[in-house]
């Protein structure tokens, strides 16, 4: 793996400045689940000064309740815990509502089912405390529990997108100068592939700290999150080609995928067998109205 800014050699960018602040917005609908959890790794995180504000967008349980419910927690270390409840779901919409409520210019995007390391904000913080555009995340570790998922799981990490760089799934946090090359979230199905190509490899950083980032179980629900995936790569290439440029390696090319596959076999088969039926599901679907948007 190279050591450059986007290999994830990244080591942190320095001491954290004193009092450093990160707004970190979290879009959940229906998240009852997984909500407490990712608070409360956030409310572990260590060397940094928080708001954090939940978007609870069009949920029909009780995602908001359990949200607010930690709000005192929060107050006590002097923090901030904003709960918005928006009737209207949409993570875009969420996502634009929670930066009009965020209070200061560094911000994280995190998903609700993520839960992050304690000294991972603070490596971000020090990351993205300086002019220059910046772009960081975490070292992601996958986690699933079935049996297929753990074979895809183990052989997708080993793919360029996932090993190299700062692919920012799950979670991707920017500074003002970056936050400030796109005005509102589209509507679109991938905010996460959106916002990380408005930033070249070299402004991408992937810090060592880790964050831990479910896989959906299930071959089934494999092959719609995959073609959902990707979906939204093409609606970017289609409606923002421009921003193509700054893709980075995202496909291994035929002899680095035989060397995965010698290695795994059994991982190569799930990843093939998903990749084929999400071929199989793009043709058979390629004329119905509006299956492109995956919602």
């Amino acid at each position: 793996m190279s050591a450059g800014p986007d290999s994830g050699a990244s080591t942190g960018g320095g001491a954290v400045p004193a009092e450093a602040t990160l707004s970190v917005i979290v879009p959940a609908s229906n998240e009852a689940g997984f909500i407490e959890p990712c608070l409360r790794a956030l409310l572990a995180s260590d060397g940094v000064r928080l708001q954090v504000v939940v978007v609870a967008n069009g949920c029909r349980d009780d995602t908001a309740a359990r949200a607010r419910a930690m709000t005192g927690e929060y107050a006590a270390r002097g923090w901030q815990l904003d709960v918005i409840e928006r009737a209207k779901p949409g993570k875009p919409g969420a996502l634009n509502t929670g930066d009009a409520a965020a209070l200061y210019p560094m911000r994280a995007y995190l998903d609700a089912d993520v839960t992050l390391s304690p000294p991972l904000l603070a490596q971000i913080a020090a990351r993205l405390d300086h002019g220059a555009p910046c772009y960081a995340s975490g070292t992601p570790r996958i986690t699933a529990h079935g049996a297929f998922a753990r074979a895809y799981a183990r052989f997708w990490r080993r793919l360029p997108f996932v090993a190299e760089g700062a692919p920012g799934f799950g979670l991707f946090a920017v500074n003002a100068a970056g936050r400030a090359r796109w005005g509102a979230f589209p509507e679109i199905i991938s905010d996460d592939t959106f916002v990380r190509l408005h930033f070249t490899p070299q402004e991408r950083h992937r810090l060592p700290a880790t964050y831990d980032w479910p896989m959906i179980e299930g071959f089934s629900r494999l092959v719609r999150v995959r073609a959902r995936q990707d979906r939204g790569v093409a609606e970017i290439a289609r409606l923002y080609p421009a921003l193509m440029a700054n893709a980075g390696p995202t496909r291994p090319g035929a002899g680095a995928l035989a060397a995965l596959a010698l290695r795994d076999p059994a991982g190569f088969v799930a990843y093939a067998l998903v990749a084929l039926a999400v071929r199989l599901r793009c043709a058979a679907r390629a004329d119905q109205p509006g299956w492109a948007r995956g919602r």
